[in-house]
Parts: C-alpha cells; sequence; structure tokens
C-alpha cells in the first residue's frame, strides 16, 4: 500500500520532467531557452500548463511557433 502512494506520486513528477523535456526541445528548435519561454509567456499573460504545452508542441508546431512569437515580443 504504501508503495502504490509513493509510485502514484513519483508518476506525476516522472510526466513533469517529460512535458519539460518536450517544451525545452521545441523551444531551442525555435531559437529561444525554456526558462525564457515561460517568463515570456508569464509577461504575457499566457496561463498554459506544461501539459498543453507539450502536447501544441509535439502535435502542432506552427501554434507553437505563434505561442513562442507571443512570448519573445514580452
Amino acid at each position: 500500500m504504501r508503495l502504490s502512494t509513493e509510485h502514484r506520486k513519483l508518476r506525476k513528477r516522472e510526466f513533469r520532467k517529460l512535458w519539460i523535456a518536450r517544451i525545452n526541445a521545441a523551444s531551442r528548435a525555435e531559437g529561444m531557452s525554456y526558462s525564457k519561454l515561460m517568463a515570456g509567456l508569464a509577461r504575457a499573460g499566457v496561463t498554459l500548463n506544461r501539459k498543453a504545452l507539450s502536447e501544441i508542441a509535439v502535435n502542432d508546431a506552427a501554434g507553437f511557433r505563434t505561442i513562442v512569437e507571443m512570448a519573445r515580443a514580452k
């Protein structure tokens, strides 16, 4: 029982790491680091979570490019 609780918490951590790695790879392909992208999005008032951003980065390159441009503008 104890291990199942622990593994549920670990699974959340591992997914967050995966999402960050995907966003970082896509943002570097657009010429921007992950930290600058997230800071620019915060300044622009974009409230997408990491899970949504990683899905956009993987499945919609043009949409992610638009998000990067919004972050770059701020």
